[in-house]
């Protein structure tokens, strides 16, 4: 009989019980597909006596994760912690001078030290996957890296944290403030212990930095990417836009252009009968645009102890059957340093304001987006109580400088109340 692949898992959180779940359970499934048992040897994780509703006692126990990398007995260091740094950080460059390949579900490390870890991996001849690092069960990692590697990718765009797809989807079906569905968010359990890494687009960013990374042949840019959460939306922005054919999405979009890479997660309007429209829920979804294979979706469970550690496990049953990859689809050693580049490419905008009620004032905010450049494709102007008129703008393609620069030109209007709120409308 072949030689079983050793595996020694550190964290035994949701996806590290996963896991264990599945080789325990899978186990004839497993050799029969890699051609070898996958076994675990070891393991670690915060607490020795937790009830985790599965049997460990058949596997030795390190308190430190770091002598669990550096154990005899394993061939896989499963990282399974989270967090950029600490732990997870020295257990894993642990492993790798020890001679362990590694797979690892955690995003936010791979986003700050992903090129150094890779060149450290590709120095000892070891290997680093984290398909589970991005969008949960979906298998958008391998779709870069395999399945469209004859491609060149021109973009990649999608909805990559699960919670703030059920805030905004949330907020549309029953009419909620953003702060009531924040509140229930965290009742459930969705937000991370730190909410801003979900609702401030951080967690997401990290995942559309590793994607660009693979797609476009750079290094990891997560420093270089234009963040902006969603805290700003209303439901009176959820209202609006759907009264006019939108919905709203917290979306990462990244392209290379002829000024450099971009890379932005931020709230988008889309088509709400497109894709990433009618996408509900905790879902995710990745769209991915190569020259050969034009456009394809992928969606599915975005997080969950299920999808993450089938994930997870993808990459430990191709390193049992002897498939290695470099970490972002080639070497580390020749990854290019990108040149970031804002948001150039022209787009509409979807545009709320406040006007003073009275006599030329939409006449004087039309004049300030004319004189930038911007002509309006849609406008409305809602029925109202108080001295204030709502107003809605749908503005033709134009670029955000153009755009900043007619939102300062109403500044001098003295019919604006307020601060006026854009938000770019997606292509899809």
């Amino acid at each position: 009989m072949p030689d079983p692949l050793r595996l020694g898992i550190a964290g035994l959180g949701t996806v590290g019980t996963g896991v264990v779940k599945i080789v325990q359970r899978q186990a004839k499934l497993l050799q029969a597909r890699t051609g070898r048992p996958v076994v675990i040897s070891a393991i670690s994780a915060r607490s020795r006596d937790k009830d985790r509703g599965i049997r460990l006692d058949a596997y030795a126990w390190e308190d430190d994760p770091v002598m669990l990398a550096r154990r005899d007995d394993i061939d896989v260091f499963v990282e399974l912690m989270g967090g950029a740094d600490g732990p997870a950080k020295a257990a894993t460059e642990a492993a790798i001078a020890a001679g362990k390949d590694v797979v690892t579900a955690n995003k936010a490390m791979l986003a700050h030290h992903g090129h150094a870890l890779a060149l450290a991996a590709e120095k000892a001849g070891r290997v680093i996957r984290f398909e589970a690092a991005v969008a949960g069960g979906i298998p958008v990692v391998k779709a870069l890296t395999e399945g469209l590697a004859g491609n060149e990718i021109s973009r990649v765009m999608g909805v990559m944290n699960g919670t703030c797809n059920f805030i905004l989807t949330k907020m549309q079906h029953d009419g909620l403030t953003y702060e009531e569905v924040f509140d229930e968010a965290a009742r459930l359990g969705y937000l991370e212990s730190d909410p801003t890494l979900d609702v401030g687009g951080i967690d997401a960013g990290h995942k559309l930095a590793l994607l660009a990374a693979i797609a476009f042949g750079t290094e990891v840019a997560f420093d270089k990417m234009e963040l902006e959460g969603i805290e700003r939306i209303t439901i009176e922005d959820i209202e609006l836009a759907a009264d006019m054919g939108f919905r709203i999405k917290l979306l990462g979009v990244a392209q290379m252009t002829g000024r450099g890479l971009e890379q932005r997660m931020s709230p988008c309007l889309v088509p709400d009968n497109s894709p990433l429209g009618q996408l509900e829920n905790a879902t995710n979804m990745v769209v991915l645009e190569g020259d050969a294979v034009g456009q394809i979706v992928l969606r599915g469970a975005g997080a969950g102890e299920g999808p993450t550690a089938s994930a997870v496990m993808a990459d430990v049953m191709d390193i049992a059957r002897g498939i290695r990859l470099a970490t972002f689809g080639q070497p580390a050693s020749g990854l290019a340093k990108a040149k970031s580049a804002k948001a150039s490419i022209p787009a509409p905008y979807y545009l709320r304001i406040k006007l003073q009620d009275k006599p030329g004032a939409l006449a004087k905010i039309a004049s300030v987006l004319g004189d930038a450049g911007i002509s309006i494709d849609r406008m409305r102007q809602y029925g109202h109580t108080d001295p204030t008129a709502p107003v809605l703008i749908v503005t033709h393609k134009t670029s955000r400088a153009a755009l900043e620069t007619a939102i300062a030109g109403m500044a001098g209007t003295s019919v604006l109340v307020g601060e006026p709120f854009a938000i770019r409308i997606e292509v899809v």
